[in-house]
């Protein structure tokens, strides 16, 4: 059995809606479960992929997560087939995401700010939020940017926006 997850990429900004969709399969009309946590809470929902006769079949799933008391910004989404054996999760594939209504309260889109040359994160949270001292939130939406004082011209940065 395999299983591929095309949605959500990894460290994807996701909103309380989180869409999971791949390709899964290896038997016939398998179960498969998905669990999306960040060490405090979790949604847990479960699936079914194939074809009817051993072959893959791709999936889509929507999980609602705005029930959920998660505490931390990155969350991640589990995908396994549970062991019929002993609930083990066979195949398990992890997708790390970020949550973005942990960023943004009322999250629901990011802009992609290009970084001119001079800028500070501290400019473009003033810019975007009205206040330099938001740059946290460009921190925790870029995970990519290890060091808030080293960006760069041409840098893409993340924006999240609320509604």
């Amino acid at each position: 059995m395999s299983i591929d997850i095309q949605q959500p990429q990894p460290f994807d900004i996701v909103g309380d809606t989180i869409h999971i969709a791949g390709v899964a399969g290896g038997a016939f009309e398998a179960g498969y479960n998905y669990v999306i946590t960040e060490g405090h809470d979790e949604v847990i929902g479960h699936f079914i992929a194939g074809d009817g006769i051993g072959g893959h079949g791709q999936f889509q799933v929507t999980a609602d997560v705005s029930g959920a008391a998660f505490t931390h910004v990155v969350a991640y989404v589990e995908v396994f087939h549970p062991s019929a054996k002993d609930g083990s999760r066979l195949d398990l594939v992890v997708v790390p995401v970020i949550l973005g209504s942990s960023i943004v309260p009322g999250y629901a889109t990011y802009l992609e700010h290009v970084v001119k040359g001079g800028e500070t994160l501290w400019a473009i949270a003033a810019q975007h939020y009205g206040a330099g001292n938001l740059y946290h939130r460009l921190l925790a939406a870029n995970p990519k940017i290890t060091d808030a004082n080293l960006i760069r011209p041409g840098d893409v940065i993340r924006v999240p926006r609320a509604e």
